[in-house]
């Protein structure tokens, strides 16, 4: 069943990330400026052919709110392997950096947290195939295209993925309202997992039995919880922020080789076994 890529970035990443696009659907009578010209051109180039029509017709089709004047049918979006996430760590000579979400279930916070996982370098994201969202034209739309550039894997058992992950030398950390300590006290820097629950649930207590450690983001106000995708931004930022002043003392230290300084910030540097 051929999936729906809507609006000028998401067709545009999907185009320039390779992802196979049966047909495009663009609007008529329009100054093909900027991306729209773009995607034209490209799709000329890989001979995706492109069908002129009218507002109306994109509106009939359209499943998200705005199409900005292009539609795209393509391939379903293929899920990752969690062999091809260690590729993308060992290709960025990085210690291993995921995010495993138990149950988000809105499309468009998962589209956005994958939009924001691929804008702080995160190596990929494991999601379950039950109750949860999975990648549809929303979550592509809500991505902003990043969806074309992240590996998401989807997975059986998130309890026995972890397990098998604890065996590669990965630890995890749960985000939950009651967590143990507050995250910037917490340490982040070695090979990790981030963990986040679905919306309304939090962390389910199979899953949050199997972290390493528990944190919470801290609050000051009278709410006292966060959207899950602006959770998730907060934590995974977090991560790098801690990996970054790793790497700052290093340099300082006169260490300026990349690989070494890799395996520093992997090395010996996970949280303690609580």
């Amino acid at each position: 069943m051929a999936e729906q890529i809507e609006g000028r970035n998401p067709v545009l990443e999907a185009l320039r990330a390779d992802h196979e696009l049966v047909k495009i659907y663009i609007l008529k009578n329009e100054s093909h400026t900027g991306p729209l010209r773009e995607i034209a051109a490209k799709a000329a180039q890989k001979g995706i052919p492109v069908n002129q029509v009218d507002n109306q017709v994109l509106d009939k089709m359209a499943v998200t709110r705005n199409h900005q004047g292009v539609i795209a049918m393509a391939a379903d979006w293929k899920y990752a392997s969690l062999e091809d996430i260690r590729t993308r760590a060992a290709e960025k000579k990085e210690p291993l950096f995921l995010l495993l979400l138990d149950g988000v279930e809105d499309p468009q916070n998962l589209g956005s947290i994958i939009r924001t996982s691929e804008a702080a370098g995160v190596h990929g994201i494991v999601i379950p195939e039950r109750r949860a969202a999975g990648l549809t034209a929303v979550v592509g739309r809500a991505s902003a295209g990043a969806i074309e550039h992240i590996p998401v894997v989807r997975v059986t058992n998130l309890t026995k993925t972890m397990e098998d992950l604890k065996k590669e030398g990965l630890w995890f950390t749960g985000v939950e309202m009651d967590g143990d300590k507050e995250i910037q006290s917490s340490d982040l820097k070695g090979p990790m997992g981030v963990v986040l629950g679905g919306e309304g649930k939090g962390v389910s207590r199979l899953v949050r039995e199997h972290c390493d450690q528990v944190v919470r983001i801290p609050m000051w106000g009278k709410i006292n919880s966060l959207n899950v995708a602006a959770a998730t931004a907060i934590s995974l930022y977090e991560v790098r922020r801690q990996r970054g002043m790793v790497l700052a003392d290093c340099l300082n230290n006169g260490d300026s080789n990349p690989s070494a300084l890799a395996e520093q910030v992997s090395s010996g540097l996970n949280p303690p076994v609580l």
